[in-house]
């Protein structure tokens, strides 16, 4: 059985669980503390971070880009990326747009000023970088709208790993009670369809010990 070492609010060890579901490839999950250090996982990963998958022959892969365009590769009949060139650079520009601006802007300024800093032991909240992602997170929402306005999903029209990444940092945060929903229509409704997908599901079963989610956080119909 192939083995994902994940947590449970981050946005890659998310993105790799929905490609794994759409690929309808069997899986147990592992919760990997990283600021435990643990020698045996730093053995599989000397970077000492997740997500790490582990196949079933032995092979293992760390990160989330890597896992992900391997998946694509190795398991190419639920196709995630593209058909062709022009639609994989597509696909792929969104999810750079995601993993690095996103995550730049947002999801670090938030999701790693309350949660991890705490686990880490990297002192208290930075008050202004919290500010700053509150206040960023309205751009990149209004831009899903663009997109989703124009185009069936983020990156054509067709589901892809565009929409998967957007998605798995969104769910973080929504899990913060982070995304201001209300304000921005078109992102709602895209997102009320990624909500929906089977694939998707489990992660909205996710429950923190000692910090569960906003009631809207599961439900279907916000």
């Amino acid at each position: 059985m192939r083995t994902l070492y994940h947590l449970w609010l981050s946005p890659g060890s998310r993105k790799v669980r929905i490609i794994l579901e759409e690929k309808s490839l069997e899986f147990d999950l592992k919760v990997e503390k990283v600021w435990e250090r643990r020698k045996a996982f730093l053995a599989i990963n000397p970077a000492g971070e997740v997500p790490v998958l582990v196949e079933p022959d032995g092979t293992v892969l760390a990160g989330t880009t890597v896992i992900a365009e391997f998946l694509e590769e190795v398991y190419p009949d639920e196709p995630l990326i593209g058909a062709d060139a022009v639609s994989r650079a597509e696909t792929r520009r969104v999810v750079a747009w995601f993993d690095t601006k996103f995550d730049r802007e947002v999801t670090r300024n938030l999701l790693d000023e309350k949660i991890m800093k705490r686990f880490l032991g990297l002192g208290e909240p930075d008050s202004n970088a919290i500010r700053a992602g509150t206040q960023n997170i309205h751009y990149h929402l209004d831009y899903i709208g663009y997109l989703a306005e124009r185009r069936k999903w983020l990156a054509g029209d067709h589901f892809s790993l565009a929409d998967i990444t957007a998605g798995a940092h969104l769910s973080a945060l929504d899990y913060l009670g982070d995304v201001p929903w209300e304000s921005h229509e078109g992102a709602k409704e895209w997102y009320a369809r990624i909500k929906s997908r089977p694939s998707f599901r489990p992660l909205l079963a996710d429950h923190i010990p000692g910090a569960p989610p906003p009631k809207h956080y599961a439900d279907l119909d916000f």
